[in-house]
C-alpha cells in the first residue's frame, strides 16, 4: 500500500511531531497536579530527561508514545509500510535507550513509572489508578 501523502508532505508531518508538551503528557501532568503533587519538567541533569520529576518523593514519570517506543498495544505494533527498515532500527534504538536510562535512574535510587500513550485514552479505568498507586507508595 502506498502512502496517501507525498514524500515531502510526510516529511513535513513527521517533523512537526514534538517531544515535549504532547497531548498525552499534558493529560498526565494535569492529573498529577489535580492529585495535589508538584513536580519539575524535563530535568536535563537526569538520564533520559524525564517528563515529570517529583524530587521530594524520588519519583519519575516518563510519558511514552506507543508507536515511538514500541509498546505492545495495537498502536505500538503498527509497522510503517514505507521505509520499514529505518523505522525498525529507530524504534529498536529508542527502546534500548529507554531501558538504559531507566536502569541508571533506578540505580541512583529513583522509582520510575512509564505511562503509555494508550493509557491516556482510558483515564478513569487505567491511568488514574496506576498514577495513584505509584505516587502513594
Amino acid at each position: 500500500m502506498t502512502d496517501v501523502h507525498s514524500s515531502a508532505q510526510r516529511s513535513f508531518n513527521m517533523s512537526r511531531i514534538g517531544s515535549r508538551d504532547t497531548r498525552p503528557e499534558l493529560i498526565v501532568r494535569s492529573i498529577v497536579h489535580r492529585m495535589g503533587y508538584r513536580f519539575r519538567l524535563h530535568r536535563s541533569d537526569l538520564p533520559g530527561k524525564p517528563d515529570i520529576v517529583l524530587p521530594s518523593r524520588r519519583r519519575i514519570i516518563f510519558v511514552h508514545g506507543c508507536f515511538w517506543h514500541s509498546h505492545r498495544c495495537r498502536y505500538g505494533r503498527a509497522t510503517p509500510a514505507t521505509n520499514s527498515e529505518f523505522w525498525k532500527t529507530k524504534r529498536t534504538a529508542n527502546t534500548i535507550r529507554d531501558r538504559r536510562n531507566i536502569r541508571r535512574l533506578r540505580a541512583d535510587g529513583w522509582q520510575v513509572l512509564v505511562v503509555w500513550e494508550c493509557w491516556t485514552k482510558k483515564i478513569d479505568a487505567v491511568l488514574i489508578p496506576k498514577l495513584s498507586e505509584f505516587l502513594k507508595q
